[in-house]
């Protein structure tokens, strides 16, 4: 039997500080050990631990990609007791890393294929991942369309790569803002999120949608896209919700039959739609 403790987080530090929107801040961490930092590896759609040492740990996806070495990078809103710690944390300060958990987004079981990413909020950063992950290997995929949706212009996430993806040849952008929460400087879509998928009118044929958001916005996204055509099986998503431990001990993540940090978090509509409702 083995002796490690597998609460045990990593030593990491705070490289770097960026408010991306009111509450919301992202992190890039190094390992304290560079030995250590070299053998870490992840996938795209993995998660980990981020943990204030004396207040406790909250759970978040990787945001940053892992074609992108040598840190990692870690987006939270200020919510709770951690989140808040985390939020008074300054660069150079450490906190405590365990991870990566989940399984992946299959992205080479997608190589001819057109992506149709569909973000909503703060659900963003899985995406992120994902969508680096996706164009630094931009030659493996067809047309690659991104559709981000948030309550405020002020809400949306990662203004600054946001204006690189529209900037790019290869990548189609559509971002909107719920009725209300325009600026009069906006130029984007207003509306909720499937509400403009639906005008967008998606192609179904060779492609693969990737839907993260508010469970609200996951539910009516999946109906326009079963609307378009859209076969169970070629809808992912990723799903956060409840997950405390990481490895299947605490129970806080289980639906059913499926404890979501180690079945998931990634999963098809096929595979959810066998899951209880209160998923």
């Amino acid at each position: 039997m083995s002796d490690a403790n597998v609460y045990k987080p990593s030593v990491m530090r705070i490289e770097k500080i960026t408010e991306e929107a009111p509450g919301v801040k992202t992190f890039r961490l190094l390992f304290n050990d560079p030995e250590e930092g070299r053998r870490f590896s992840f996938k795209a759609g993995q998660f980990g631990e981020y943990s204030v040492f004396g207040e406790g740990e909250c759970t978040f996806c990787i945001a940053s990609s892992p074609t992108r070495e040598g840190y990692i990078e870690c987006t939270f809103r200020q919510a709770g007791r951690v989140t808040s710690a985390l939020f008074e944390l300054e660069e150079g300060d450490t906190i405590g890393f365990r991870g990566p958990y989940g399984n992946t987004f299959p992205i080479e079981e997608w190589k001819g294929k057109n992506l149709l990413f569909i973000a909503g909020g703060i659900a963003l950063p899985p995406m992120r991942c994902l969508i680096w992950n996706c164009l630094d290997r931009r030659d493996w995929f067809r047309d690659v369309t991104i559709l981000y949706g948030a309550r405020t212009v002020a809400d949306l996430v990662y203004k600054r790569e946001l204006e690189e993806w529209a900037a790019r040849p290869d990548v189609k952008i559509v971002t909107t803002v719920d009725p209300g929460g325009e600026t009069p400087e906006w130029k984007g879509k207003v509306g909720f999120v499937p509400t403009v998928l639906e005008g967008m009118a998606p192609s179904s044929e060779n492609t693969i949608a990737i839907v993260c958001g508010p469970p609200i916005m996951i539910k009516f996204t999946f109906i326009a896209l079963d609307k378009a055509g859209f076969k169970p099986d070629a809808i992912f998503t990723t799903l956060e919700n409840r997950m405390k431990c990481g490895i299947g001990k605490c129970g806080r993540c289980n639906v059913g039959p499926v404890f979501v940090c180690k079945d998931g978090p990634v999963f098809t509509y096929a595979q959810i739609k066998d899951l209880p409702a209160e998923y």
